[in-house]
């Protein structure tokens, strides 16, 4: 059964008058961990969506380009999504449900954890259309403070995705300018190690969404290839 079949059976499971926030409520073990990663993706982006007032269609490419939603399937996608904009539930109450749903170890929102990708979808959206609005700033900001991302981890995570102007490979590692560069190397390599494809999915993240890593491997490699190179240009005396 595909993805979106078992999102449609999830949905189709919710009893008359329950509102999309109590999905997250009930699918806490794989498999079904991965449909309610997809489904929370999908919510809180349309939530997000009413941080800046509107949904672009590049914001749309991007959850078609991270999801690859076949246009048998759009409607399963269109349907969490107008659920989650016309639930009278906050955003604050949806990320509340999907923090207890992955934290059912208690484990913090740290490198390797499947609300650190959730986070990461949510930016990689929310970049797409090369425009950062402050209200999906306190948006992300406030959702991660629900997950219990520490702010050091939000800050390296909208380096890569919201480069201020020229992107600081230091914030995208999360290291600071008076590393050693043998310090350097080791969180270059702890942040290929949790991106990796095989790592991704067995936090839970549906293979459909695995593309994810690729742009944030991307990131950390530059970032990494940029300081290497800096450091070993002879000093002018």
């Amino acid at each position: 059964m595909s993805l979106w079949s078992r999102i449609s059976d999830a949905l189709a499971a919710l009893a008359k008058g329950e509102g999309l926030s109590s999905v997250f409520d009930r699918l806490r073990t794989p498999p079904e961990r991965t449909v309610a990663f997809t489904i929370a993706v999908i919510a809180l982006s349309a939530k997000m969506a009413k941080a800046d007032g509107l949904v672009t269609r590049d914001e749309v490419a991007a959850f078609r380009d991270v999801f690859h939603v076949a246009a048998e399937e759009e409607r399963a996608a269109a349907r969490v999504f107008n659920m989650a904009r016309e639930d009278v539930a906050g955003f604050e109450d949806y990320a509340r449900r999907i923090a207890r749903m992955f934290k059912s170890e208690d484990q913090p929102c740290g490198q390797d954890s499947v609300l650190c990708d959730l986070m990461e979808g949510l930016f990689h959206i929310a970049a797409a259309d090369g425009e950062y609005h402050p209200g999906e700033d306190a948006f992300l900001s406030r959702v991660a403070e629900i997950f219990g991302m520490e702010p050091a981890t939000f800050r390296k995570m909208r380096a890569r995705h919201i480069p201020d102007a020229v992107a600081d490979p230091y914030a995208i590692l999360g290291v600071p300018l008076d590393a050693s560069l043998d310090q350097i190397r080791a969180a270059w390599r702890a942040e290929v190690r949790n991106t990796h494809p095989d790592r991704m999915i067995s936090r839970g993240v549906p293979p459909e969404a695995v593309k994810l890593a690729e742009a944030r491997l991307a990131a950390i490699n530059a970032a990494w290839e940029t300081i290497e190179a800096e450091r070993s240009r002879p000093r002018t005396p």
